[in-house]
């Protein structure tokens, strides 16, 4: 008994990644129980609760990415489109492309020997930037992207671990609370023989 007594204290570390609390590991549920002070209907109430709030924070997490994986291969492209512009610089040659005006329509533009890009900013803010200047920002915001989707990737393992321990924790209470409800109906009868 003192091994699980201890055990279940040493699982009680509960640690905590950028505001996503940790799951408890519940060995003992009877010690669990009678430490939070709840009975099983309002155990499991709780737990549920705490696994509805890490599946919110999951989907909110899994939306980020899908933006930050997006967001990836289009800074990318604009450093590519950046070089190529680079490299025609001097030829006098002029670059013939087709871009986008709006969804699905396009148009053919000769670009000449240009120093300076237009990037797109956000919020309907475009700037002018030389070619290093732009080249040296979509490589910031690369490495950024880059650096944002391995924390949130970090941050999604750990919250899958969380809604694991969490839903073995809610089957170890429920399963004590059935167990237990056999013994007190077993009680009664084993009395009546």
């Amino acid at each position: 008994m003192a091994t699980s007594s201890s055990s279940s204290s040493s699982a009680e570390v509960v640690t905590e990644r950028r505001g996503i609390p940790g799951a408890q590991f519940v060995e003992d549920v009877q010690t669990y129980l009678t430490q939070t002070g709840f009975d099983c209907n309002s155990a499991l109430a709780f737990l549920q609760e705490r696994l509805q709030q890490y599946k919110m924070v999951e989907m909110k997490l899994q939306a980020q990415q899908r933006e930050l994986l997006a967001k990836i291969p289009d800074i990318e492209k604009c450093l590519d489109v950046v070089a190529t512009l680079q490299a025609k610089k001097g030829t006098g040659e002029a670059l013939i492309t087709d871009f986008e005006i709006s969804e699905g329509i396009y148009s053919r533009a000769s670009i000449e020997d240009t120093d300076s890009v237009c990037l797109w900013l956000g919020a309907n803010v475009m700037l002018e930037y030389s070619c290093e200047e732009a080249t040296a920002l979509l490589r910031k915001n690369l490495d950024n992207a880059k650096a944002s989707l391995e924390v949130l990737l970090a941050d999604l393992q750990f919250l899958r671990d969380q809604v694991t321990i969490t839903q073995v924790t809610i089957a170890r209470v429920y399963n004590w609370d059935v167990h237990q409800r056999r013994l007190r109906q077993a009680s009664p009868s084993a009395k009546d023989s």
